[in-house]
């Protein structure tokens, strides 16, 4: 039988993983100090576009192929990737000394407006707040946008707070939670000069 998941170390903040489950297979890599460059590939086409544009937004390097039983749902996969993007993140935060470690930011995409608000606080909670006026956008079926930001939550170990504050567009709506998600979580992310080696907790641990 065949491991359910395989790491390698991280160097220069890079996280990878491969996670291989009965319902998915799926390998990933993720350069935190990057230019924005993607090579996704998910079998969700919406889905790519959305993890493309959180590689753009938050000027990571990510690259990413899975395939799921999408047969049967696309629920394990989409799951799946946010657990692997959770976790290559994690890993690439290494001890997480010199960083903000929280992250907050609110973008508009025309009628629609999002904010995010990210704390890499070793604590795992989502809040997601979201009404969508589809059941679907593009093949993306939309109640799994909680669950992709589920499964990235607990296993980044992060607290994520996500409110989509308006808007009337499914497709504007779900862009804006993503887009804005990655600019909270670059900001969290991003190294403090002034920290340098110190770590962002009066526990001495996150």
């Amino acid at each position: 039988m065949k491991s359910p998941r395989k790491s390698k170390g991280t160097t220069s903040r890079t996280g990878q993983l491969e996670r291989i489950t009965t319902e998915t297979q799926i390998k990933a890599r993720l350069t935190l100090d990057g230019k924005g460059k993607y090579d996704v590939r998910t079998g969700i086409r919406f889905l790519d576009h959305m993890l493309e544009l959180f590689a753009k937004h938050g000027g990571f390097d990510l690259e990413l192929k899975a395939t799921g039983d999408l047969d049967v749902d696309q629920h394990h996969t989409v799951e799946d990737v946010g657990i692997v993007l959770g976790e290559c993140i994690h890993q690439a935060l290494g001890d997480k000394r010199g960083i903000n470690r929280a992250g907050y930011f609110i973008m508009p995409l025309d009628e629609s407006l999002a904010v995010a608000a990210v704390d890499f606080s070793g604590r795992p909670y989502l809040a997601l707040n979201a009404k969508f006026g589809a059941a679907t956008v593009g093949d993306l079926q939309t109640e799994l946008v909680e669950d992709f930001f589920q499964g990235f939550a607990n296993h980044a170990k992060a607290n994520v707070h996500l409110k989509l504050l308006c808007g009337r567009s499914t497709h504007h709506g779900v862009e804006a939670m993503f887009k804005t998600f990655a600019r909270a979580v670059k900001m969290a992310v991003s190294l403090d000069p002034r920290l340098k080696k110190e770590l962002p907790s009066t526990k001495g641990l996150l």
